[in-house]
């Protein structure tokens, strides 16, 4: 286990692991001791969680729903299939690596056999339930509004999936039904916990990896030297909450210090639209535009970002890039998607 994970998902095994038993065999009446409260508390730490079970799928879930619990799991995966396959299908449609995820059964079979399939998957001994939630690993710092919404925010965007399938038209064209509107403001310091809580949980959205302290953060907020910004975004299915950072270092030229958008948002161009409005904040200062760009395991899709945005590369150090915007003109922004952003910005 690395020392800096932290789990984004849980998707829990059933039989004598959440409950008491074989449910084909009669069991599956009582959860086990420390279930339901695991549950709960993964839950309000923003934790979202899932079901991947070798049962029959409409009496497990019946089962889940006399229990009380059966709206706590996304996406459930209950089949006679690989546990490997139900697996990797919760993390397709949730879009969260293996390493984000932890996977709870009592069998060490299943354990391997998923391990197996997706080797940075953290796998743990069902039985070993009462302790689960007090490991490191399952620790956040503090509850964001967003976390204590996350599972709910999870829920519509498996709606917005499932609508995007049977949309018969261009990527552009759907995201022109979904009615978004994303509010862009200058971070304060009441946003600082989610500020912290993005760039700890994004990975593949995040242009850099970096990382600031509390104490960082509110210096950047009062410096006149930075232009640090936080977004928003609702839509037709919901509130996405905040979803998206852009920090900017006023100099010379402005530069690009941090670009992040949650994972949840991918397909939304939500990135596109803060480097456009990037590119908007540089004209209006008669100033060039520069990107700080780190290559990490995860973000190769970032700089595929800039690239189709008009970036080109000007120096480079190792896996550290310094990106320059080329075009004379902004980027134009997105006409289906309302956008709300602070005077001058």
């Amino acid at each position: 286990m690395a020392d800096n994970v932290r789990i984004k998902l849980v998707i829990w095994d059933l039989d004598n692991t959440l409950w008491e038993g074989v449910l084909a065999e009669g069991g599956g009446k009582d959860l086990r001791p420390g279930a339901r409260e695991a549950v709960l508390e993964l839950d309000r730490r923003g934790i979202v969680q899932s079901v991947a079970s070798k049962n029959d799928e409409r009496p497990a879930l019946a089962r889940l729903r006399e229990l009380g619990l059966e709206d706590y799991f996304l996406c459930p995966q209950i089949s006679w299939d690989p546990k490997s396959a139900g697996v990797a299908a919760i993390l397709g449609a949730l879009n969260i690596k293996p390493e984000a995820t932890a996977f709870v059964d009592d069998s060490a079979f299943e354990r391997d056999e998923v391990r197996h399939v997706l080797p940075r998957i953290n796998a743990y001994d069902g039985a070993a339930l009462s302790g689960l939630i007090a490991l490191p690993e399952f620790q956040v710092p503090f509850i964001t509004a967003d976390a204590a919404h996350r599972r709910e925010m999870y829920r519509a965007d498996l709606d917005r999936q499932q609508a995007e399938r049977a949309f018969e038209g261009s990527a552009d064209d759907f995201l022109a039904t979904l009615g978004m509107e994303l509010d862009i403001s200058p971070v304060t310091e009441e946003d600082i916990k989610r500020v912290e809580e993005l760039t700890v949980r994004t990975h593949q959205l995040n242009s850099t990896g970096y990382t600031y302290g509390y104490d960082e953060l509110v210096s950047m907020i009062r410096d006149p030297g930075y232009i640090f910004l936080i977004c928003g975004l609702r839509d037709k299915y919901g509130d996405s909450g905040k979803v998206g950072l852009l920090l900017l270092e006023r100099g010379e030229a402005l530069r690009v210090k941090l670009l992040i958008v949650s994972c949840r948002v991918m397909s939304r161009g939500i990135g596109s639209v803060l480097l456009a409005c990037a590119t908007h904040i540089a004209h209006r200062l008669h100033k060039p535009l520069l990107a700080e760009f780190l290559e990490t395991e995860h973000n190769r899709i970032m700089y595929i970002t800039y690239k189709l945005a008009g970036f080109e590369e000007a120096e480079e150090n190792g896996n550290a890039l310094l990106l320059r915007y080329t075009q004379p003109d902004p980027l134009p922004l997105p006409d289906y998607i309302r956008i709300t952003a602070p005077e001058g910005k």
